[in-house]
């Protein structure tokens, strides 16, 4: 649960350009992607798609950077529309009271190699904050042709606890962990604000 909350790091170690520079989040390329496992049988999957961000990344220090994002938690997709409708309701997200969750990084770490990084920061959901590491691969930098700007993409995961967070409805038949997969692009700021192509594209 953002975005990438958690994007910013994918600049970090690579080809950046050479000034610091604010970047915004694409919602139209960017998911966070929660997998749950059901009774033991399944591994479930949903995903939020509404995701508003913006990053600040030092290209010559990446441990400098930081990165917020906030997830529109009425967006979510399960392909369940069952499910979809019990999600929102006070048993887990409980919507009507808590719209968003966010992220907001607290420091960046260098990885491993150069396209990874670890984002920490703090994640509110359900009313309750807690610390979270992000583990992130960087996909690309460069331009995006059609913003016509810089760009990043990049990968995240992360495993959280929802009964860190107050969501406890039929534990532990429906599983504690959830996993998180983000998946997003970041735009340099005047770009993206400059040009915004369609979501098919």
């Amino acid at each position: 649960m953002a975005h990438r909350s958690v994007l910013a790091l994918s600049l970090l170690g690579t080809c950046a350009p050479a000034l610091a520079a604010t970047y915004t989040l694409d919602p139209n390329h960017t998911q966070v992607q929660f997998i749950w496992n059901h009774y033991g049988f399944t591994n479930l999957t949903g995903q939020f798609g509404k995701i508003e961000g913006t990053l600040d990344f030092d290209a010559t220090d990446p441990t400098k950077s930081s990165v917020t994002a906030t997830i529109g938690l009425a967006s979510v997709n399960s392909n369940i529309r069952k499910l979809d409708e019990k999600l929102v309701t006070s048993d887990y997200f409980d919507v009507a009271k808590y719209p968003t969750a966010t992220f907001k990084s607290t420091r960046v770490e260098r990885g491993s190699t150069p396209d990874r990084l670890k984002v920490i920061g703090d994640l509110t959901l359900h009313g309750v904050t807690k610390p979270v590491t992000l583990d992130v691969d960087v996909v690309k930098v460069g331009t995006q042709p059609l913003r016509k700007g810089e760009a990043a993409g990049f990968d995240a995961t992360a495993t959280i606890k929802r009964s860190d967070f107050g969501i406890k409805t039929y534990l532990p038949m429906v599983a504690d962990d959830v996993k998180l997969h983000i998946v997003a692009e970041a735009v340099e700021a005047k770009a993206f604000a400059a040009s915004k192509p369609p979501a098919s594209k």
